[in-house]
């Protein structure tokens, strides 16, 4: 069959799974693993049936290096018109696409919009929004409640703040996202609020207090995925101490957070509590690492792989801002796949084509570097079939 053929045949294949409702798949599907043969004639005898492989192994064995390198990709489109955004796309596999701007739309005509957008895909893809709560609320408009900020979400007791994320993370299902870049884990300390711009500033933490914050990113982070609709905690490891925004700004430093720094505590209880994924930020965090940006940081998400023992899918914070302007674009997704990213996120359309050409080109050269690339296109495929996106 030519390649042509070949991916058809798998969209045909894997396509059902987007007219359905998302819904929650056994954990055991979520992690990718094999599911464990039954019974059948003798022990060890060569006539037993293998089991079948997960549907993420099956999907990750049919792709070509190049299509391997896309489910890396979360290219931003804008909200406003995701067909058209999409369509500048063409020709450019990526795993998933991020919303942003703002949409005042509703839930239906998104939805179809989504519809038309997933169609238009080789393989389902992550619909991403930022979708937190007051100054950040990516959607708006009929059938999507008016979210309070994060600091009103967590005054609230645990019970009704679940009610409340279910009820939103089920808008957001019916309008076809799949992933919510929420809720923000950084802890801002009393009385700091007004210099921490990226967070403090626009009431997106929960608390002052990271027992407090845990508390609250734990409720969320449940609800969101009991709804179907995968979490991704953010920034870690946290942007509550860093006096710059680092989305417009260029040099943002924490010099406190350390390998056991108690504002580390509401991450881990978002992987505890089974976070699909974990964005990184790109900030400088100069005891954990003199030399690099998180994103770009090797030792930084060896902390959250190893320290916290998270293993689902690490997302680079946006990679068009000033925080990380100073490294050349044909570099940036290649530093953060080296440093243990799977997801590179780029809100800039534009740079998507550049991106992936310099991890195909790094995959290609580096055998190595593409065993990354594979590992990390399995985890975003995992995760996909995890939350029912990805059947076979």
């Amino acid at each position: 069959m030519s390649a042509g053929g070949r991916r058809r045949a798998r969209k045909r294949r894997l396509g059902g799974a987007l007219a359905g409702t998302v819904v929650l798949a056994l954990a055991a599907c979520g992690s990718g693993d094999p599911a464990p043969a039954a019974a059948s004639g003798t022990a060890g005898s060569s006539s037993s049936p293998a089991p079948p492989p997960a549907c993420a192994d099956r999907t990750l064995a049919e792709l070509d290096l190049r299509e391997r390198v896309g489910q890396l990709l979360l290219v931003g489109i804008p909200v406003d018109d995701p067909v058209a955004g999409f369509a500048q796309l063409s020709g450019l596999p990526v795993g998933g696409v991020f919303l942003h701007g703002r949409s005042s739309a509703g839930v239906a005509a998104l939805a179809a919009a989504v519809a038309q957008v997933q169609a238009a895909a080789e393989l389902p893809l992550q619909v991403a929004v930022d979708q937190e709560g007051g100054y950040v609320q990516t959607l708006r408009g009929p059938g999507f409640d008016d979210l309070p900020t994060a600091v009103e979400q967590g005054r609230l007791p645990a019970e009704v703040l679940r009610s409340d994320v279910g009820r939103w993370a089920s808008q957001l299902r019916d309008a076809g996202i799949t992933l919510d870049l929420a809720p923000v884990a950084d802890t801002v300390p009393a009385g700091t609020e007004r210099g921490n711009p990226s967070i403090g500033a626009n009431d997106r933490q929960y608390g002052s207090d990271p027992a407090q914050v845990a508390a609250s990113v734990t409720t969320v982070v449940t609800a969101l995925q009991d709804a179907g609709v995968a979490a991704a905690v953010k920034h870690f490891p946290g942007l509550g101490r860093v006096p710059v925004d680092t989305d417009t700004a260029s040099g943002g430093i924490d010099p406190e957070t350390t390998r056991t720094d108690p504002f580390l505590a509401p991450f881990a209880a978002g992987v505890e509590a089974g976070t699909a994924a974990v964005m990184v930020s790109s900030a400088r965090y100069p005891q954990l690492d003199p030399d690099r940006v998180a994103v770009f940081s090797a030792p930084v998400i060896d902390l959250l792989r190893n320290d916290l023992g998270f293993d689902g899918v690490v997302v680079s914070d946006d990679l068009a801002t000033e925080a990380v302007a100073g490294t050349p674009v044909e570099r940036r997704a290649v530093e953060a796949v080296t440093a243990g990213v799977d997801v590179v996120l780029t809100v800039a359309t534009a740079d998507a084509g550049r991106l992936a050409d310099s991890l195909l080109e790094q995959a290609t050269a580096d055998p190595a570097f593409a065993a990354r690339v594979t590992g990390s296109a399995r985890r975003v495929l995992a995760l996909k079939e995890r939350f029912g996106l990805l059947t076979c």
